[in-house]
Protein backbone atom coordinates (compact mmCIF):
# COMPACT_ATOMS: atom_id res chain seq x y z
CA UNK A 1 0.00 0.00 0.00
CA UNK A 2 0.88 3.30 -0.83
CA UNK A 3 1.89 5.68 1.54
CA UNK A 4 0.07 8.94 0.14
CA UNK A 5 2.35 11.58 2.91
CA UNK A 6 5.74 10.34 1.30
CA UNK A 7 7.31 12.82 -1.88
CA UNK A 8 6.75 10.93 -4.87
CA UNK A 9 9.75 10.27 -7.10
CA UNK A 10 9.37 8.94 -10.61
CA UNK A 11 12.38 7.47 -12.75
CA UNK A 12 13.34 5.49 -15.11
CA UNK A 13 15.55 2.23 -15.14
CA UNK A 14 17.31 0.26 -17.99
CA UNK A 15 18.03 -3.11 -17.61
CA UNK A 16 20.58 -3.42 -20.32
CA UNK A 17 21.66 -6.64 -21.42
CA UNK A 18 25.12 -7.72 -23.63
CA UNK A 19 26.28 -10.63 -24.18
CA UNK A 20 23.92 -12.51 -22.07
CA UNK A 21 24.64 -10.79 -19.27
CA UNK A 22 22.99 -7.58 -17.08
CA UNK A 23 24.76 -4.55 -15.81
CA UNK A 24 24.26 -3.88 -11.83
CA UNK A 25 25.92 -0.24 -10.86
CA UNK A 26 26.59 0.46 -7.32
CA UNK A 27 24.97 3.95 -6.30
CA UNK A 28 27.90 6.47 -5.44
CA UNK A 29 25.67 9.07 -3.76
CA UNK A 30 22.68 10.21 -1.88
CA UNK A 31 21.00 8.28 1.10
CA UNK A 32 20.68 4.68 -0.77
CA UNK A 33 25.19 5.10 -1.45
CA UNK A 34 26.51 1.65 -1.99
CA UNK A 35 23.56 -0.07 -2.72
CA UNK A 36 23.18 -1.85 -6.53
CA UNK A 37 20.78 -1.13 -8.70
CA UNK A 38 19.44 -0.36 -12.62
CA UNK A 39 20.62 2.79 -13.84
CA UNK A 40 18.66 5.05 -15.02
CA UNK A 41 16.93 8.45 -13.39
CA UNK A 42 14.04 11.43 -12.80
CA UNK A 43 11.88 12.08 -16.05
CA UNK A 44 12.63 15.43 -16.70
CA UNK A 45 9.38 17.68 -17.94
CA UNK A 46 8.81 17.26 -21.65
CA UNK A 47 10.43 14.01 -21.72
CA UNK A 48 9.19 10.57 -22.39
CA UNK A 49 9.89 7.32 -20.22
CA UNK A 50 12.46 6.44 -23.63
CA UNK A 51 14.02 10.08 -23.58
CA UNK A 52 14.41 10.00 -20.27
CA UNK A 53 16.74 6.72 -20.15
CA UNK A 54 18.38 7.70 -23.17
CA UNK A 55 19.49 10.78 -21.64
CA UNK A 56 20.02 9.34 -18.00
CA UNK A 57 22.22 6.47 -19.62
CA UNK A 58 24.60 8.95 -21.60
CA UNK A 59 24.98 11.21 -18.37
CA UNK A 60 25.79 8.28 -15.71
CA UNK A 61 27.39 5.71 -18.25
CA UNK A 62 28.54 7.83 -21.15
CA UNK A 63 26.52 5.38 -23.51
CA UNK A 64 24.22 5.03 -26.10
CA UNK A 65 21.47 2.59 -25.52
CA UNK A 66 18.44 1.23 -27.62
CA UNK A 67 15.20 1.30 -25.36
CA UNK A 68 12.95 -2.07 -26.21
CA UNK A 69 9.89 -2.94 -24.33
CA UNK A 70 8.97 -1.84 -20.64
CA UNK A 71 9.59 -4.65 -18.73
CA UNK A 72 7.22 -3.42 -15.51
CA UNK A 73 6.36 -0.31 -13.39
CA UNK A 74 7.42 -0.84 -9.40
CA UNK A 75 6.29 1.40 -6.81
CA UNK A 76 8.42 1.12 -3.60
CA UNK A 77 8.33 2.88 -0.12
CA UNK A 78 11.49 4.19 1.44
CA UNK A 79 11.65 5.98 4.09
CA UNK A 80 11.57 9.84 3.15
CA UNK A 81 9.91 9.36 -0.96
CA UNK A 82 7.54 6.98 -2.88
CA UNK A 83 9.42 5.31 -5.51
CA UNK A 84 7.45 4.42 -9.38
CA UNK A 85 10.17 3.31 -11.55
CA UNK A 86 9.56 2.18 -15.01
CA UNK A 87 11.83 -0.51 -15.91
CA UNK A 88 12.80 -0.74 -19.73
CA UNK A 89 14.89 -4.02 -21.77
CA UNK A 90 18.11 -2.06 -23.24
CA UNK A 91 20.88 -3.00 -25.16
CA UNK A 92 23.86 -1.26 -25.37
CA UNK A 93 24.29 0.34 -28.78
CA UNK A 94 28.38 0.39 -28.69
CA UNK A 95 30.23 -1.17 -26.03
CA UNK A 96 32.09 1.91 -25.11
CA UNK A 97 31.30 2.78 -20.64
CA UNK A 98 32.30 5.47 -18.80
CA UNK A 99 31.44 5.28 -14.69
CA UNK A 100 30.46 8.71 -14.16
CA UNK A 101 28.51 8.70 -11.02
CA UNK A 102 28.34 5.44 -9.90
CA UNK A 103 31.33 3.68 -7.67
CA UNK A 104 30.95 0.30 -9.29
CA UNK A 105 29.46 -1.79 -12.47
CA UNK A 106 29.51 -6.09 -12.86
CA UNK A 107 28.08 -7.28 -15.63
CA UNK A 108 25.97 -10.20 -14.19
CA UNK A 109 24.56 -13.87 -15.37
CA UNK A 110 21.53 -15.10 -14.08
CA UNK A 111 22.28 -17.13 -12.05
CA UNK A 112 25.14 -14.29 -10.52
CA UNK A 113 21.72 -12.16 -9.95
CA UNK A 114 21.62 -12.25 -6.56
CA UNK A 115 25.59 -11.63 -6.22
CA UNK A 116 25.27 -7.98 -5.19
CA UNK A 117 22.85 -6.56 -2.57
CA UNK A 118 20.23 -4.45 -4.46
CA UNK A 119 18.50 -1.96 -3.02
CA UNK A 120 14.81 -2.85 -2.65
CA UNK A 121 12.77 -1.23 -4.91
CA UNK A 122 15.27 -2.90 -7.78
CA UNK A 123 15.02 -6.57 -5.91
CA UNK A 124 11.37 -6.37 -7.29
CA UNK A 125 12.48 -6.91 -10.94
CA UNK A 126 14.77 -9.72 -11.00
CA UNK A 127 11.83 -12.38 -11.19
CA UNK A 128 11.46 -10.30 -14.71
CA UNK A 129 14.47 -10.39 -15.64
CA UNK A 130 15.18 -14.04 -14.96
CA UNK A 131 12.21 -15.40 -16.56
CA UNK A 132 13.29 -12.50 -19.74
CA UNK A 133 16.43 -14.39 -20.13
CA UNK A 134 15.36 -17.97 -19.99
CA UNK A 135 12.71 -16.92 -22.68
CA UNK A 136 15.49 -15.80 -24.74
CA UNK A 137 17.55 -19.49 -24.53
Amino acid sequence: MTDHSLKIVEVVAAVICHDGKILATQRGYGDLRGGWEFPGGKIEAGETPEQALRREISEELDCRIEVGERLMTIEHDYPSFHLTMHCYWCHLAADHMVLREHEAARWLTAAQLDDVDWLPADTKLLPSIRAKIAGKK
